[in-house]
């Protein structure tokens, strides 16, 4: 995978993690919390890992050449 894949795929987890963390927020104003809340703080904090990780990786990454024009 390119510096460009990792930075596509940190974003979609991004976009994970924070459909992920409003849920949470949802329930955390509800009974629901522990039945659902708690799940969906947990996975949003496993994709904005996810995220991080795609990320460093890029930057890790020399920068691929734009050969599109």
């Amino acid at each position: 995978m390119d510096r460009t894949k990792h930075v596509e795929l940190a974003d979609e987890a991004l976009i994970r993690a924070e459909r992920h963390a409003g849920d949470a927020e949802r329930h955390a104003r509800s009974d629901a919390y522990n039945r659902h809340g708690a799940p969906s703080t947990a996975i949003g904090a496993l994709w904005a890992d996810i995220a991080r990780t795609h990320l460093a990786i890029a930057q890790a990454l020399p920068e691929t050449e734009n050969t599109n024009g």
